[in-house]
């Protein structure tokens, strides 16, 4: 079963397209006149130039939203599209998932003339992430199991310039550390069923975890605790845009 079959039912609900990460990943493809969205989802953050979107789940491409481009159903490794068909290549949030990552990358490669842009987190950075750090161990080890490095990726791109992603503080996107400053989110099973590493682990496996942050936040220990979190804006929490050019 492809994982989004699975894990994506909800995610019109709460992985909505947030405007200022929108606004990173469309000056990451100014210029660029046709766009291919790969593990397109449910065509979050595909810009008015995208021409075709692919994606393997019934599930999400049912819920891409009227007018969005059309899409195929096919996985970024075998993508059935012409050599050299568009400009760029978009890939957002979807390489943790592919079961061959050269593959897809030689795939990306081959229909995008000019650009390539990816959107990915640094494990290095996330791994500190409250959440995971403090209450969940099984879901930091999942999300250690599925992160793709960033330097294998700028290899297999051929080189990359890596941008950092902030992530606002009322972010609109749901995804794993979206919800920083907003630690009540993780409690609710309809947010946790649309991230990842959440979704995937083994609801008894979050109990004691999730039991534990209700209580500190009850008690006011977690505001204590991350103080210096309550009045900011954004945050970098790993979040990397990787944008690769070449003729």
């Amino acid at each position: 079963m492809v994982a989004y079959d699975r894990i994506g039912a909800t995610y019109r609900s709460t992985r909505r397209p947030d405007p200022r990460i929108a606004s990173q990943v469309h000056a990451a493809l100014t210029a660029m006149d046709t766009v291919v969205n790969v593990g397109a989802g449910t065509g979050s953050y595909e810009p008015a130039q995208t021409v075709v979107a692919a994606e393997p789940s019934m599930v999400m491409i049912a819920q891409r939203p009227a007018g969005s481009a059309p899409c195929v159903q096919a996985l970024a490794e075998d993508l059935p599209l012409r050599d050299k068909c568009v400009d760029a290549a978009m890939a957002l949030l979807t390489v943790h998932h592919w079961s061959d990552l050269a593959a897809g990358i030689r795939q990306l490669r081959r229909v995008a003339r000019h650009r390539i842009v990816v959107l990915t987190w640094d494990q290095s950075v996330i791994q500190n992430f409250w959440l995971l750090r403090e209450y969940l161990p099984e879901a930091a080890r999942i999300n250690e199991e599925l992160h793709v490095p960033i330097a294998r990726l700028v290899e297999l791109l051929g080189g990359a310039h890596v941008q950092t992603v902030p992530v606002p503080h009322d972010c609109t996107d749901g995804f794993g550390a979206a919800y920083w400053r907003r630690p009540h989110a993780y409690l609710d099973p309809t947010v946790r069923a649309a991230i990842s590493m959440l979704a995937y682990a083994q609801p008894g496996s979050l109990a004691t975890g999730l039991d534990r942050l209700a209580a500190d936040l009850r008690s006011g220990r977690w505001q204590q605790r991350h103080s210096e979190l309550l009045d900011r804006q954004a945050l970098d929490v790993g979040y990397r845009l990787l944008v690769s050019d070449y003729r």
